[in-house]
């Protein structure tokens, strides 16, 4: 491989993530056991970087976009509790639970959206704002219907199979509809027109509204596909659980933005790729869950996955730059 090569790889925004998630699993696998590749295992961070990362998608895209959307928090447990109350409580067909969950995420999508393009206010205050709202809305919704903040629900073997089974005894079968997901977000950003479209609004939002870009209907759907996800993310998790809660999906919030940070997508926009997000997903949940397969104490775990959160990170920062900064020598 010749030198230009090499610095059209380095200039790919997934670069550092590969080479990031290549250090942590090269890490865990000398520190830890050998059941951190063993089915069991790899299982229980793949689950993890399954369910964070259908979320951390569509964020990661806001993120390219120049905005971002924190409601996520509260979208997954109302895509729990809406497909409980209306399936488990009341005891309608799962498909009317499940349309329900996508429904709220749908409308929450299209608030945020909507608020964002008619105001001046930034996403994040906008997205604060929905957040503490559905909170509040779910939490009132379910005391008021069934005076818990607990629901059951018991799904049919078809929903079960497609969304809430465990394949192979280990591995939830969201893992399937994460890299479908991922699959279709490489088409819609790195091969078709919407792609450019999103990294010109990230780039400049002025320049890539006075060019024709339709940054405003764009930018909705942006906010409906996060805002749909997260409730996606919560409705799988309450048929495979066979229940659901009102409090949970906060963590997600930060874990959703450090997976797409890792994975090369800057904080200012305009810059990313979805291989990215998807290589920084997995090094997030390698990282949250290989320090259960060492012999380090656990009390020691959040320093350790912070250090190497901070690791990961910083060396993506500096493939980058080196990226940015290379020209191959003349012959």
């Amino acid at each position: 491989m010749n030198n230009l090569s090499v610095g059209n790889l380095l200039r790919r925004p997934e670069a550092g993530a590969f080479l990031g998630l290549f250090g942590v699993l090269a890490f865990f696998i000398i520190f830890g056991s050998a059941k951190f590749l063993e089915p069991a295992g790899a299982a229980s961070w793949l689950n993890v970087a399954a369910n964070l990362g259908i979320v951390a998608l569509p964020i990661g895209l806001l993120m390219i976009a120049g905005d971002l959307d924190i409601s996520i928090g509260a979208m997954i447990p109302a895509g729990s509790m809406t497909v409980a109350i209306i399936s488990g409580y009341y005891g309608f067909p799962i498909w009317l639970g499940m349309l329900g969950s996508i429904g709220i995420g749908l409308i929450v999508g299209l608030t945020n959206g909507y608020l964002v393009v008619r105001t001046a206010v930034p996403s994040l205050i906008v997205t604060l704002g929905t957040l503490f709202a559905v909170q509040g809305l779910m939490l009132g919704v379910s005391v008021l219907v069934t005076g818990t903040t607990s629901v059951a629900l018991t799904a049919d073997p078809w929903a079960k199979f497609l969304f809430g089974q465990f394949l192979f005894g280990s591995f939830q079968v969201i893992i399937v509809w994460w890299i479908a997901i991922t699959a279709l977000f490489v088409f819609f950003i790195h091969f078709s027109p919407y792609g450019n479209w999103v990294f010109a609004m990230g780039g400049d939002r002025g320049s890539a509204r006075n060019a024709g870009i339709p940054t405003a209907g764009l930018t909705i759907i942006l906010f409906v596909l996060s805002s749909t996800s997260a409730s996606f993310v919560g409705m799988c998790q309450a048929i495979l659980f066979n229940s659901a809660q009102v409090s949970g999906g906060m963590t997600f919030i930060f874990n959703a933005i450090i997976s797409v940070v890792v994975g090369g997508v800057l904080l200012t926009g305009g810059f990313g790729s979805v291989i990215g997000i998807f290589f920084g997903t997995i090094t997030f949940a390698v990282v949250n869950q290989g320090i259960y397969f060492t012999t380090f104490d656990r009390n020691w775990s959040s320093l350790i996955i912070g250090v190497m959160l901070l690791i990961a990170v910083l060396m993506n920062n500096t493939f980058r730059h080196m990226a940015l900064t290379y020209s191959p020598k003349k012959k």
